[in-house]
């Protein structure tokens, strides 16, 4: 898929390895409504002053029960 590419081509030139992007892939595909929901609520908060990786941290844990029954 054109989603898929472009997402690989994105981890790869913020050198994330081969093997790590194919499992990111992986997750993402099999629950793309999640990752969007999680990707959405990541923006609010960075644009509400939080920190990219505060925010990231945050919203992962609050989500992290669903992230672990995804694998």
């Amino acid at each position: 898929m054109f989603k898929d590419f472009l997402m690989r081509k994105m981890l790869k030139s913020q050198g994330v390895p081969e093997a790590q992007i194919d499992q990111a892939l992986e997750l993402i595909n099999k629950n793309p409504e999640l990752f969007k929901k999680i990707a959405e609520e990541i923006q609010t908060k960075v644009k509400a002053g939080q920190g990219q990786m505060e925010a990231s941290m945050e919203v992962m844990k609050k989500y992290e029960g669903e992230l672990k029954a995804i694998k």
